[in-house]
């Protein structure tokens, strides 16, 4: 079946599901849709099951990290934040021992990644680019270059630090400063489209990494001392220790009147939970079909419903099953 054909019947079922919403037994629940791609997927997921499934009427609640926990913090809502990346979340531990949020899972079971990374076909010809020490030695196997994130983002100043440290710029690799996330994501796009030499950051679970398989290379250990130095322009000895990228834990937190109110509801909650791998999928889907959040909802329910059924008590298995068959 054709892109077209497939996301015509993405839609098509979209629009079913929206106007068969099961009856609202549970109740109206908040939830948050935050203001990135894998976050959207998340919640997306989560409403078309909680609906008709568990008969719920959901409120979506646009968002972000910190505004999310304030507000729970402050009013009590919303009921579910689904993809809280605790590492950017400072009132987390406290909201937590206060009683006043639960946490229920590892949304993301593997983690946001941040690293350096090489295109798959470089490895493949040239297996000594999968190594730092490789590319050090080889640094024409890479083009001579290392994609920086843009400026003002957290990571550029962590990579202008780990570049130093590591001797990246010593071996003669030119740090390239990008204007904008686009301009980053397009050239590992345009690389791939010609085959051509690339290195440099970038992070998961993301639609460029489900396109476009990359090798991540290995920095090493984590030292959180060195990490955090790194990251601050005011360390006196940035550039100076080594340390990999951390894998930031990205949680599901309700409410603890949520949990306590709606059990079944909180139990698939819990159970909800996808690999990087199967994000990047339904991520790289989405933007090649240029597909709306529920639609890409869809077309996971759809594609894979092995992994949701697990997440679902019988009755709500039933009636999905029902309505995707």
């Amino acid at each position: 079946m054709s892109n077209n054909l497939l996301k015509s019947g993405v839609a098509a079922t979209a629009i079913a599901l929206s106007a068969g919403a099961a009856s609202a037994s549970c109740g109206e629940v908040t939830m948050t849709e935050m203001n990135w791609a894998s976050s959207q997927v998340v919640s997306g997921v989560a409403k078309f099951i909680l609906e008709q499934g568990y008969g719920c009427s959901i409120e979506m609640v646009p968002s972000s990290t910190v505004p999310a926990l304030a507000s729970v913090a402050e009013t009590g809502e919303p009921d579910i934040v689904t993809e809280l990346w605790i590492n950017g979340a400072p009132s987390y531990e406290k909201l937590e021992s206060e009683g006043k949020i639960s946490t229920l899972t590892d949304v993301l079971s593997d983690g946001g990644v941040e690293g350096w990374w090489v295109p798959d076909y470089i490895v493949a010809e040239h297996p000594e680019a999968g190594t730092l020490e490789g590319i050090l030695a080889n640094p024409d196997l890479i083009g001579n270059r290392f994609h920086q994130c843009p400026e003002g983002w957290g990571c550029q100043r962590a990579n202008a630090s780990k570049t130093k440290a590591f001797g990246v710029v010593d071996a003669g690799i030119e740090v390239f400063q990008h204007g904008s996330g686009e301009t980053l994501a397009s050239s590992i796009a345009a690389a791939y489209e010609n085959k051509e030499p690339w290195f440099g950051y970038y992070w998961g679970p993301t639609a460029i990494l489900g396109k476009y398989p990359m090798v991540k290379i290995d920095l090493g250990d984590y030292n959180a001392e060195v990490h955090a130095c790194d990251s601050d322009p005011e360390c006196p000895n940035r550039g100076v220790g080594k340390s990999e990228y951390p894998v930031s834990p990205v949680k599901t937190v309700v409410t603890a009147e949520f949990k306590d109110t709606h059990p079944a509801e909180a139990a698939f909650m819990k159970n909800l939970s996808f690999t990087n791998a199967q994000m990047n999928d339904i991520l790289a889907w989405k933007e090649a079909n240029t597909a709306s959040t529920e639609e890409a909802a869809v077309y996971f329910l759809t594609s894979k419903p092995d992994v949701w059924g697990a997440w679902l008590d019988d009755a709500a298995k039933e009636k999905l099953a029902a309505l995707l068959k």
